[in-house]
């Protein structure tokens, strides 16, 4: 079922949270951190370099596993990824959250990183999931970046995902279109973290091979050029990401990696959630219902800003996110697949 339309009636966005930014920033900045008991996991990947994976959740054979995939600059650690494992663990579902390569607390061991098009090592972390639970369901959970890779992933592969099913929150379905739209108005200040974070992750790097002693792979980081100087993602990717992931630059990079064009040969069902003031991506980048495949459900909200949809009281603040994804999976592994 193709759906692409206002759900309001779904989602009360907080009243006491007005507009998208307060919504995007109440998670990271005023929620109060929820501590889970997580097993960490070390993915050796076939180029090694490694992914580290924290588990949480029950261990029996069959019960269901979920992948949950962070967001740009995020972690296993990050808010929404906490909650949505803790909301698992209540209905008896295991879940692993992967860490993109370098963003576990520790650098990655080569110099290319992670991206939004690096459905490459999803696709080795899903193998490396089966092999390890093989009578249990699977499924993949994806926020902005992490949403972007896991619909392109699913593009790519059809009917061979590997998955049961899959929710992406917030996505930018065009690389190209976010870029611009982020340095726009008050979200140049989105813009200016995530420049210093990226711009951070790239010199830990530099320190790590040059304490090692790892001649090469300092040189291939030296001659990206100074890293000063980088304001928007647009000299970001030009500068860094395209030359370290094997693409001409920022627009081949964009064209090639942006979810909104696989979206019509994904076969998993698979639930996208957004929000039409989200901060991140213009109204105009969100897919028409004519590029969905039929096993798309996409619930577009007026309101919820970035990873936000917070509801409920000042009091007691809710997560409509952390309540309708598990919702969708159970759905689906019950094989009712379209909750109302």
């Amino acid at each position: 079922m193709v759906e692409r339309k206002e759900t309001a009636s779904r989602f009360q966005p907080a009243w006491w949270l007005p507009g998208p930014h307060l919504q995007t920033l109440w998670g990271s900045l005023c929620r109060r951190p929820l501590v889970l008991e997580r097993q960490r996991e070390r993915l050796w990947l076939d180029d090694g370099d490694f992914l580290d994976l924290d588990w949480h959740g029950p261990h029996e054979a069959h019960a269901p596993v979920v992948l949950v995939l962070h967001g740009l600059t995020g972690s296993s650690s990050s808010h929404y990824v906490v909650g949505l494992q803790r909301q698992l663990a209540e209905q008896g579902w295991a879940s692993v959250a992967l860490n993109w390569r370098g963003c576990s607390g520790e650098p990655n061991l080569l110099p290319r990183g992670y991206h939004s098009g690096a459905s490459e090592d999803l696709a080795e972390t899903i193998r490396h999931l089966h092999a390890k639970h093989p009578l249990a369901p699977l499924y993949a959970v994806g926020y902005s970046l992490g949403g972007n890779v896991l619909l392109k992933y699913l593009g790519e592969t059809g009917a061979d995902s590997g998955l049961q099913g899959a929710a992406a929150v917030s996505v930018p379905f065009r690389l190209d279109q976010c870029a611009d739209r982020i340095g726009i108005g008050f979200s140049r200040v989105y813009q200016a973290h995530f420049m210093r974070a990226m711009v951070a992750y790239v010199k830990d790097k530099q320190r790590l091979f040059a304490h090692q002693g790892q001649a090469d792979r300092l040189s291939i980081l030296e001659k990206l050029g100074p890293l000063e100087g980088m304001r928007t993602f647009w000299d970001f990717d030009g500068r860094v990401t395209a030359p370290l992931h094997g693409f001409e630059n920022a627009d081949d990079y964009y064209r090639r990696a942006s979810s909104r064009y696989y979206l019509g040969r994904i076969q998993t069902p698979t639930l996208m959630i957004q929000s039409t003031d989200d901060p991140f991506v213009y109204p105009h980048s969100l897919p028409e219902a004519n590029e969905l495949a039929d096993c798309i459900r996409f619930e577009l909200h007026a309101k919820g800003g970035h990873v936000g949809f917070v509801d409920g009281s000042p009091r007691r603040p809710g997560y409509y996110l952390e309540r309708r994804i598990p919702q969708w999976l159970q759905a689906i592994e019950r094989g009712t697949q379209q909750p109302q």
